[in-house]
């Protein structure tokens, strides 16, 4: 059964064939480091993480590269305003560096929560400012760009094949709707590949046109040719980067010779409460705060339980919901886990071993097709809770846990060790730590100031991290427990 993905590039579902097998490259547009990681960067994580995971469950060898932009990706997300990164170091008033190392590994520590693999190499555009200084020097000499002040832009009217993935024309495009158009380029739809530094501007490296630092769209295309190589085999990202940021990295690569990537994947909006995330409407949530409200788990099966090109609303209901399924699920496996086979079978729980994998492969074949993945173990659940109970097929009962230890830990990574080490169901857990909080509420409501203390130093003890903040009091266990929560 082979296996299909959509290919934005060619609007269809493909089969996919790696140029070099087993050997796989797939290349991810990573976060901007400059403030915590929000639910669009969760959903990017999980999705391309199971595709990692599918590939090697398929018998590739996987070489997954996912960048950090750290420089260059300015406030308007085009040639004009401040550097996303600097303008948060004036904020909190640290060094530019300061502030990309700090999310750089925020953002590590939430997807390590959400049983995300890291990158086989994660590179940062501020490691690979060479790279993108050649691969500019290589489109000059090519004439798809020019040099002025001090600035490098690409001829975005002399590559005919702009908009191939997007379908998008250069045409289309507005220059100037939303920020003044820069004067000095020859046609105000051209991108920078190469900044003149303002004296203002602190990050700022030498090259042959003067200090500066590189343009946005450089990086992707520089960084992923050196890792993966001419023609590589997927590059994926957010819908919102297809156009301009993928348009112009393919632009950047073909124009100076290089075959780029040969299959396209993107996933999907996600929506908070059925609108846009805002943070000035107030309708915004970062991922860390999340998964202080939720066990990590929940949050991952909840993101996987919608296709990937779907766009995810996501609703304290759709959360709660997912929790109630994720638990029940989760016990099963853990009892499933825990049994000692001594023998017997059952040709009943065999046919249902059987039909789980059919339509589990078929569900996964079929552009990872999460949500029929995950319903196609639910539908295998009576029959694994009927064998449990009776406990007289511990010979197939055997095959049942190596067939969910493939598809639920392996392939979904639903099962970390963590929660199966966890004697404590995640609804309990939840419900004392938000109960003993109710009562220090309670206590400093009627300024008994010592108890309330108390809970919070017992709480602490046990490892419950309490935080008092403008939202409320929300807490937090170590990733060694079961459930997080908000009081």
């Amino acid at each position: 059964m082979p296996f299909v993905l959509y290919d934005t590039m060619q609007r269809k579902k493909v089969e996919f064939q790696p140029a070099k097998p087993p050997h796989v490259g797939v290349y991810v547009c990573g976060p901007t480091v400059y403030s915590d990681a929000h639910l669009g960067h969760g959903r990017a994580a999980v999705v391309y993480d199971v595709l990692r995971r599918w590939l090697l469950h398929e018998g590739y060898k996987v070489r997954f590269v996912s960048n950090v932009t750290d420089v260059g990706h300015l406030t308007d997300d085009a040639d004009d305003g401040e550097d996303k990164i600097q303008k948060r170091a004036v904020l909190e008033r640290l060094e530019p560096m300061e502030v990309a190392d700090k999310y750089f590994w925020r953002y590590f520590e939430d997807t390590d929560a959400l049983n995300v693999a890291k990158p086989s190499i994660t590179p940062r555009a501020s490691g690979h400012i060479i790279e993108q200084i050649e691969l500019t020097k290589e489109l000059l000499q090519r004439g798809y760009a020019y040099e002025i002040n001090g600035s490098v832009y690409f001829r975005a009217a002399k590559w005919p094949d702009y908009g191939k993935l997007s379908g998008r024309r250069l045409e289309d495009q507005q220059a100037g709707a939303r920020v003044e158009v820069r004067g000095e380029k020859e046609d105000p739809r051209d991108w920078a590949l190469w900044k003149k530094a303002e004296p203002e501007h602190i990050m700022r490296w030498p090259s042959p046109w003067g200090e500066g630092y590189p343009g946005w769209h450089i990086e992707c295309s520089a960084m992923s040719l050196k890792y993966l190589g001419e023609g590589f085999d997927i590059h994926a990202g957010g819908i919102d980067l297809q156009f301009p940021h993928h348009e112009c990295e393919i632009a950047q690569a073909e124009a100076a010779g290089h075959e780029f990537a040969r299959y396209w994947m993107h996933h999907n909006h996600v929506l908070l409460n059925g609108e846009k995330m805002s943070k000035s409407t107030g309708n915004f949530i970062t991922l860390r705060e999340l998964l202080n409200q939720y066990e990590p788990m929940v949050v991952r099966f909840y993101l996987l339980q919608s296709h990937y090109r779907s766009v995810l609303d996501m609703t304290q209901s759709g959360l709660e919901a997912a929790a109630k399924a994720y638990y029940r699920l989760l016990e099963s496996y853990r009892r499933l886990k825990a049994l000692q086979p001594a023998g017997g079978k059952s040709e009943t729980l065999q046919a249902a071993i059987a039909e789980l994998q059919e339509d589990f492969y078929a569900a996964m074949n079929n552009d990872l097709g999460t949500p029929e993945a995950i319903a196609a173990i639910f539908k295998f659940l009576p029959s694994l809770n009927k064998a449990l109970e009776q406990g007289e097929a511990g010979e197939t009962l055997a095959r049942a846990r190596e067939v969910m230890e493939r598809l639920g830990e392996g392939v979904l990574g639903i099962f970390p060790e963590r929660v199966l080490a966890s004697n404590v169901s995640g609804p309990l857990l939840r419900g004392l730590v938000e109960l003993l909080l109710q009562l220090r509420q309670e206590a400093r409501q009627r300024r008994d100031y010592q108890s309330a203390d108390s809970i919070r130093e017992r709480l602490t003890q046990l490892g419950v991290v309490v935080e008092d903040t403008p939202r409320g009091t929300q807490w937090r266990l170590p990733q060694a427990s079961l459930a997080g929560g908000k009081e």
